[in-house]
This record gives structure tokens, C-alpha cells and sequence, in this order.
């Protein structure tokens, strides 16, 4: 079931060295990508299928399709590795294991698109992560493969990392730039999109590491390789990062397409401890909870999760067993993300700190039958209310919960009002 190409060096020793990477193929790709127009490097994509692996999981040929063509300024590459998405852990496996694939993959885009600055925007605690990729940098430098001629060809290409500094907005891509730009971590409106007007006003694709890192296997092997794994839209292979109450919590690469219950039960070992499921996120924290009976029917892409409601998100995926209280579960959701709002939309800045409030009612005892009601209102009308996605990031899955697991909710406020000297009072 499992598949070996994102990850076919990540169990080889000090596969993250230039010299170990080499003999296992790195850099392969450079001499055929010289040799092609950049206009057919991104067909080539395009017809592959690779869709954005940060989430949004938009075709990625057809973003870089999005460039303005033949305007007098840089173009920029900004590869997002600000992996903050509790409950997603992919992409260091490829900053740890294989990060020459993805200066490889990045000497591929910008060649590509034509762009001849690279930034790496990655997340602020990957400390360890960020010396390793550093080094290889480095050694890529040292051995061509970037700088004034990349592998002796007439193309420059510099690559520079950015360390964010630990705010979960700055995944949001225009977050990132202005981050990048030294400015304060807030999403900008949009039009225009970073592909006309992005980094130093300038157009600028924004990728996710494993889009990246997609790209050797793809101009290697080519557009119908890639497409002989996952489905006719969901092309491919994915990092699995599977938590939570499996008996084999782990990453795991497999095509796209794959029944969920199939590869929770087959690869992660099902539910620990022979306790029963009672729900699974599909795709990090901001992705709507699937039931178990919603779990035996959805498939592990695109438009299987979005028929169910739900999204494919980042494809961190977190089993819930039985004794899970959706209730709390609830309020560490709502205080991560009105945590991590920016304050610049009062949808987002006020209207998570309220719902929070709420919830926190539940757990104190003091939670109301109309309170459910509030929570659901609250959602409706901060959802889509605001400059970029992450107060909706908060809402859908809480929707989710409130919708699907109601009763839970109602029974903080059964068990409140059990006692008769309470209820007499009130």
C-alpha cells in the first residue's frame, strides 16, 4: 500500500548529505530540465496533476500559469515551510530526511517560472530542522547546484531561509511575504494575489515544501508516471502524518484514493487499545471531524472529503477513540486559534474570544441549551467575515463538532442541572 517516492530516501542513512543524496539520485533531474523550454517544464506539471500540498490543494502548473508575462520585474519563489497546522508534521520529514529533493524541486519551479530568488519561509521552533536544511544549502552552493551557473548552466539561482517567529498566521501566503518583508505577520487583502503583486510588489509563487519536492520524480519520470498513482483528479502520492489513538501512529506515504478506514486499520494498526472509534480529523485541526460511519464511506482525496463536507487539508490525520470529550476537545481548538489570531479583523479578534468564553461556560456547568444555538450563529457570521481563512480554520471544524456530537454539549448541561436545589434555584 505504501509507495517510495517522496519518501524513498528517508530511511537511508545520512540520506540528507549532498554526497549520500547524490548516490541515490539527486540532482538527476538537472540535465533533462536544461534541456526543455520552461514553458514546457510547466505543461509538464501541469499535465502531471500535482495539486498544492499546503492544504488548498490547488493545481500547481496552473498557479505558475497565473505569472504576468513579459513585465519588467523579478519574479520570486517562496517556498512555505511554515508547517503550523497542529496535528501536521510532513514536510520536516523532508527538511530532515531529503532536503536536497527539495532544493531540487526548487531549482525546477524557479527555472520554470524564471525566477532567480528563492525564500524558504520555515517555521520558527524547526530548530533542528532548520541547521540541517541550512547545511545542505550550503553544500549545495559548495557543489553548483545553486549560485551564479546552477550545475554549469547560464542561470543563476540564490536561495535564502526565513525564520518565522513561531505565529501560525504566517502559513497564510501573504502573511508569509510580509513577514518576509520584516513588516508584522498579518494577511493582506486580496486581489491582488501574490502571483501579480506579491513579494516586494513584485510576482511571486508561494509553494508548500512537498509541492516542491514533488517536482525530481515528475520531470524524471514524467506527467503520466506521476499520474499512475491516486485518482484521475487527485493525482499522486501524499505525506500521512497519522496521530492520535492508532496502534502505529506514524508518516506514511501512499497514493491519493485510498479508502480512510483501509489505511487506519491496514497501516496505522486501527484503534489502540481495542477501544472503539469515535471520530477522525482528517486533514489537521481545521478540517471538519468525520464520524465513523462517515470514516467507512470517504476516501483519502480531494473530492471524496469535500462530498463529505470536510476537507483534505494538510493530510494530518488524528484518530479519536471513545473516551475523547468533544467538549474539551472543542475548547483547546477555539483557544489555539483565537491565540494565534493576528487581531486584525474583529470577526476573528472578537469573535473567538467569545466563543471561547462560551464554551468554557460548558465545562464550568454553567453551559445553556441556547448557548449551542449561539455557538452555531457565531460561526455563521464570523465564517468568511474576515481578510484571510483562519477564524474559519476555527468555525468549520467546530460547526462540526457542535452539529455531529450535539449531544455531548448537552450533556454538560444535563449534569449541571441534575442537582434539585440547583434547578429550584434557577
Amino acid at each position: 500500500m505504501e509507495v517510495k517516492i517522496l519518501s524513498a530516501k528517508f530511511d537511508i542513512e545520512d540520506s540528507h548529505r549532498l554526497e549520500v543524496a547524490k548516490k541515490h539520485g539527486a540532482y538527476g533531474t538537472l540535465e533533462k530540465l536544461f534541456a526543455m523550454d520552461p514553458a514546457d517544464v510547466i505543461e509538464e506539471v501541469k499535465n502531471s496533476g500535482l495539486r498544492g500540498r499546503g492544504g488548498a490543494g490547488f493545481p500547481a502548473g496552473v498557479k505558475w500559469g497565473f505569472l504576468p508575462k513579459d513585465l519588467d520585474k523579478p519574479i520570486y519563489l517562496a517556498v512555505n515551510s511554515d508547517e503550523s497546522e497542529p496535528a501536521t508534521f510532513k514536510d520536516r520529514y523532508i527538511l530532515v530526511r531529503d532536503p536536497h529533493m527539495m532544493i531540487e524541486g526548487i531549482i525546477i519551479c524557479c527555472y520554470a517560472i524564471g525566477s532567480h530568488d528563492s525564500y524558504i519561509y520555515i517555521r520558527g521552533e524547526y530548530t533542528s530542522q532548520l541547521k540541517i536544511l541550512q547545511e545542505a544549502i550550503d553544500e549545495a552552493y559548495e557543489a553548483g547546484y545553486l549560485g551564479e551557473q546552477v550545475a554549469g548552466h547560464d542561470f543563476r539561482l540564490d536561495v535564502t531561509v526565513h525564520r518565522g517567529a513561531g505565529a501560525y498566521v504566517c502559513g497564510e501566503e501573504t502573511a508569509l511575504l510580509e513577514s518576509i518583508e520584516g513588516k508584522k505577520g498579518q494577511p493582506r487583502s486580496k486581489p491582488p494575489f501574490p502571483a501579480v503583486v506579491g513579494l516586494y510588489d513584485c510576482p511571486t509563487i508561494i509553494n508548500n515544501v512537498q509541492s516542491i519536492a514533488s517536482l525530481p520524480f515528475i520531470i524524471e519520470k514524467g506527467a503520466e508516471a506521476y499520474r499512475a498513482y491516486g485518482t484521475e483528479k487527485s493525482a499522486g502520492t501524499h505525506l500521512f502524518g497519522i496521530s492520535g489513538h492508532v496502534e502505529k501512529p506514524g508518516m506514511y506515504e501512499l497514493p491519493l484514493g485510498l479508502p480512510l478506514m483501509e489505511v487506519l486499520n491496514e497501516v496505522a494498526g486501527g484503534v489502540w487499545k481495542g477501544r472503539q472509534l469515535k471520530g477522525v480529523i482528517p486533514g489537521g485541526s481545521s478540517t471538519p471531524v468525520l464520524t465513523p460511519e462517515e470514516a467507512h464511506t470517504v476516501t483519502l482525496d480531494y473530492e471524496s472529503m469535500a462530498e463529505h463536507k470536510t476537507m483534505f487539508g494538510s493530510g494530518g490525520i488524528v484518530v479519536l477513540d471513545e473516551t475523547v470529550d468533544i467538549v474539551k476537545l472543542v475548547e483547546n481548538l477555539i483557544a489555539f486559534y483565537h491565540h494565534e489570531s493576528c487581531g486584525q479583523c474583529t470577526p476573528c479578534r472578537e469573535g473567538l474570544g467569545w466563543m471561547l468564553k462560551i464554551i468554557r461556560k460548558f465545562i464550568a456547568g454553567d453551559g445553556r441549551e441556547d448557548d449551542i444555538e449561539l455557538l452555531l450563529e457565531l460561526c455563521d457570521n464570523i465564517e468568511m467575515k474576515t481578510v484571510c481563512v483562519l477564524s474559519a480554520a476555527c468555525t468549520m471544524p467546530v460547526r462540526s463538532y457542535l452539529e455531529k456530537f450535539r449531544h455531548e454539549f448537552e450533556s454538560y448541561i444535563n449534569s449541571s442541572n441534575s442537582d434539585p436545589v440547583q434547578s429550584q434555584a434557577e
